[in-house]
């Protein structure tokens, strides 16, 4: 996994660009984040770093949490994120070291991870946009509803339950939600901010996780090397 840091959704806002066209973009308060665990492939099997973020009071986070946050000469913490290392990379880090927005200034590009709002049990129309049944003459009251399932009973159309993945009424929203590929406008590092372009996963003051991205397109590809030249 690439270098991840860890972060707060403040919220949206636009910026202008020199064209004079206006850009939605979120702002994200990234880090501080401290590193509260190194591990090495001779003692664990494999190189990571486990990153903290976000003050705990003592009085409302555990021992063990305590202790081991403590190792990094650090208060206790109230998440913790690891990510894999590729062979070298391990001593670009130690413990108690603490990675700020700045870590993000080679990368024109972030993958950005939440929690989507949850938005309850819903019907088919807001969870899937079912058109829904005929408003006319002869439709009982069931306008809004789903319609018939058995004909989706499993792979083959017959069975005594319906097909696996079938859309179906019930829970919207409140899943882990990645948006790969992001463009970074605008980073901040007296204050910590991170301005990416368009919509992120999560509500306002929700915590994400922002890393280097995966993977690009051949164009973003082409950006990148130029901006990292």
């Amino acid at each position: 996994m690439p270098l991840t840091l860890l972060g707060t959704k403040l919220g949206m806002t636009r910026v202008f660009t020199d064209t004079g066209a206006s850009v939605p973009v979120t702002v994200i308060q990234v880090g501080p984040c401290v590193v509260t665990q190194v591990k090495t492939n001779e003692t664990d099997g494999y190189d990571s770093v486990q990153i903290g973020y976000g003050e705990s009071k003592a009085r409302t986070s555990t021992i063990p949490v305590i202790g081991h946050d403590a190792k990094a000469q650090t208060g206790p913490k109230k998440h913790h994120r690891e990510f894999r290392l590729h062979e070298g990379e391990i001593g670009q880090f130690e413990l108690g070291q603490t990675l700020t927005v700045e870590a993000l200034k080679p990368f024109m590009f972030v993958d950005v991870s939440g929690t989507s709002k949850g938005k309850g049990f819903q019907g088919v129309m807001k969870r899937h946009n079912f058109a829904g049944q005929e408003a006319s003459h002869g439709v009982e009251r069931k306008h809004r509803s789903g319609g018939s399932i058995g004909g989706h009973a499993t792979n083959r159309g017959t069975g005594p339950k319906p097909k696996k993945g079938k859309k179906m009424a019930g829970q919207m929203g409140n899943e882990r939600i990645t948006v790969r590929s992001v463009e970074v406008m605008q980073i901040d590092e007296e204050r910590g901010l991170l301005v990416v372009k368009g919509a992120i996963p999560g509500h306002n003051k929700s915590t994400v996780e922002i890393r280097q991205p995966s993977r690009l397109y051949r164009s973003k590809t082409r950006r990148q090397a130029e901006h990292a030249s």
